[in-house]
């Protein structure tokens, strides 16, 4: 064949093939059989191998995985990804719906989903194209997963017919059918490995391993259940997705409308009966309102849009004996009562183990050692001990006496008023709590260094790292002396500390281990304040100005800055060169807005929200979520929510129109 007719067939081999994979992946529709369908892929293989200049990232032999390791990068999801608040019974969901309706004040409808149990992914196309494919993350930035995505077959290369926006994202949940699970399992015990605990933890983690040949033997699937664009072609959630299985996509036929509560629990409690029968796992129901508009209107708060919920199903429960209780000590000095359980096989996984959260919980439950409880796992993720079987009870047995000093250092406990648990207050002295802050800072939320718990232990236990400080000074020599590091991963593991050094400040913040500072909270103190020195210096009074923060943050944050040991901490990392103050990533324009904290709300005709939002940054002023009366001023547009308007006009805070806001930069 000559080139024009190489081209010609290559391109008909691809129509042919992603015709045939949306059949079988997508309409679980076979044409052809798998040899035929074999014989098709290896033709274009060669013509592509042989013809490399008419290579195409799209095509459907892209899909078989590399043998290369990859590095996830991280990037930004263009639309934040956030998690949904969580019902647990029907009066929940009916105050769900009483707040809409008071934030609405009109009618509305709701599409009823089922809740997939998987991983979370976040899909980029461009042109038609898939470009990138996203982990959740941590709602902002997520991990580029998209080599081991195109090994998915039910998600479309490139999409089929015409409508679609020039630049959407779709989010769905990568999952793994219960057959194509089973068929793991059993594979692992051909070959005497350990089984798989359950399908969802089996998902996510092939999601991200770094060999995506290896991936692409693994049978996972995709539904996808949301469009976001800023240019979609149709005004609601339900109509969206029915496009979208035009173009290609494997949207589930598990979705329904409704316009009433009753409606709602109907959906519910059919699928808490018949979900037994689904190939693949659930753990609730969604509930969305239907209209783009108002849930624009309705709008979200720091980790979730308002304008939608889930429901989640009653864990399931299990009976056994429980032998035992230990004690473990986390990396705040908090103590966690565990009990030690005759295996039981819960909801596909066997347990062992189950938390018994404190002594009040133990109290509660009038717990006795060798007691059979019942145990369930809350989220059906973590086992927790629920209830007491009192009928089996042995007539001699005594009720657990909780422990009054430290397990691991036999420091006295203290327990501080309005605390549920007991603490260790050996904080600097107590080698769980010490291996538990080193294990935070180098965790990937953190500052995402290489190292395994098992090397941190070796590190402490050698006196090389005795705070997260040390980290910075070792040399390669002192990790060679280390049980199982040779020359590449010394030098491996001091270049991951080394570029840790690029870690952000809010990460940094976070990884300081400050009792109560998480993710959120870490990154509200830093955008607020700046840099550590403004922190160390700040007074309780200017942190509880910090949106979120409260009392008892704010205590934590001054007390812990106080500590002469901590400060000593901060100055070494400090002299190494880690991050302590934001680095702004983008031009500041002016300073207009200096000083200015400012809240938006509403549809506006000449920028999009986030435009407005990087202007308010970008001329000095602090973007906030909610009104107070520290509120300089609200920027509205149209359908503003009526409690944001009147709270506003309550608290006597300016209203804008964009216009004005404009005029003023």
């Amino acid at each position: 064949m000559n080139n024009p007719e190489i081209a010609v067939r290559i391109a008909q081999l691809r129509q042919t093939i992603n015709k045939h994979n949306y059949n079988y992946y997508v309409k679980s529709e076979s044409l052809i059989s798998d040899f035929e369908y074999d014989q098709l892929l290896n033709e274009l293989k060669v013509l592509e191998a042989e013809n490399p200049e008419f290579f195409d990232p799209a095509s459907p032999t892209q899909r078989v995985g590399s043998d290369i390791n990859q590095d996830f990068k991280q990037f930004p999801h263009t639309y934040p990804m956030l998690s949904l608040d969580n019902t647990y019974n029907p009066e929940e969901i009916a105050e769900f719906e009483k707040r809409n309706k008071k934030i609405l004040n009109e009618d509305f409808e709701y599409v009823c989903e089922l809740k997939y149990d998987g991983a979370s992914i976040s899909l980029r196309y461009e042109n038609g194209l898939l470009t990138r494919a996203l982990t959740r993350g941590d709602g902002e930035k997520g991990d580029d997963v998209t080599a081991n995505i195109k090994t998915i077959r039910s998600i479309p290369l490139k999409l089929h017919g015409s409508g679609y926006p020039e630049l959407f994202e779709i989010r769905g949940e990568v999952y793994l059918p219960l057959a194509g699970f089973n068929k793991l399992n059993e594979q692992q015990l051909e070959k005497g490995l350990p089984t798989f605990a359950n399908p969802r933890n089996t998902a996510s983690g092939t999601l991200k391993m770094q060999n995506s040949s290896l991936v692409a033997k693994r049978p996972l699937d995709c539904f996808l259940y949301y469009i976001i664009s800023d240019t979609l072609p149709f005004d609601n959630h339900y109509d969206s997705l029915q496009k979208a299985r035009e173009w290609g996509f494997k949207i589930p036929e598990y979705i329904t409308r409704c316009s009433t509560l009753d409606e709602i629990y109907n959906f519910i409690n059919y699928w808490d009966k018949e979900r037994k029968k689904l190939p693949f796992e659930i753990d609730g129901i969604v509930i969305k309102i239907n209209d783009f508009n108002q849930q624009r209107k309705l709008g979200m708060t720091a980790k979730s849009p308002r304008w939608a919920t889930s429901y989640k199903f009653k864990a399931e429960q299990a009976i056994t004996r429980l032998e035992s209780i230990s004690y473990q000590v986390g990396r705040t000095g908090a103590i966690t009562p565990v009990a030690n359980l005759t295996p039981v096989l819960l909801a596909g996984t066997t347990v062992k183990r189950a938390s018994l959260h404190n002594a009040d919980q133990i109290k509660l439950l009038d717990i006795h050692v060798n007691d059979y409880v019942y145990i369930e796992k809350g989220g059906e993720i973590i086992p927790k001990v629920v209830g007491i079987d009192k009928s089996q009870r042995n007539s001699e047995a005594k009720p657990v006496e909780y422990i009054t000093e430290c397990p691991e250092c036999h420091t006295p406990l203290v327990r501080t008023e309005g605390e549920a648990k007991h603490f260790c207050p050996n904080e600097n002295g107590c080698p769980p709590q010490i291996k538990g802050k080193l294990e935070h800072f180098v965790s990937r939320k953190a500052m995402d260094i290489g190292l395994a718990e098992a090397t941190i232990s070796q590190l402490y236990d050698s006196g090389l790292v005795n705070d997260i400080s040390d980290f910075y000074y070792l040399k390669k020599e002192d990790v060679l002396k280390l049980e199982r590091f040779a020359e590449k991963s010394a030098e491996n593991l001091i270049r991951s500390i080394e570029e840790s050094k690029n870690v952000p400040f809010e990460r940094v913040l976070f990884a300081l281990g400050i009792r109560y500072v998480g993710e959120t909270v870490a990154k509200k103190i830093a955008k607020t304040l700046g840099s550590i020195e403004k922190i160390i210096s700040a007074s309780e009074e200017e942190l509880l100005e910090v949106e979120e923060i409260g009392d008892k943050i704010a205590q934590s944050v001054e007390i812990f800055f106080k500590d002469e040991k901590n400060k000593y901490i901060i100055q070494r990392l400090s002299e190494n060169g880690v991050q302590l103050k934001v680095i702004k990533n983008y031009e500041q324009l002016g300073n207009a807005l200096e000083g200015k904290s400012i809240i938006i709300s509403g549809v506006f005709e000449k920028l999009s929200r986030d435009e407005i939002k990087q202007l308010i940054e970008k001329h000095g002023g602090k973007n906030t979520s909610s009104i107070s009366s520290k509120t300089d001023f609200l920027v509205a547009g149209d359908n503003i929510g009526p409690s944001k308007l009147q709270k506003a006009q309550k608290l006597n805070v300016p209203i804008i129109s964009e216009d004005q806001f404009l005029a003023m930069l």
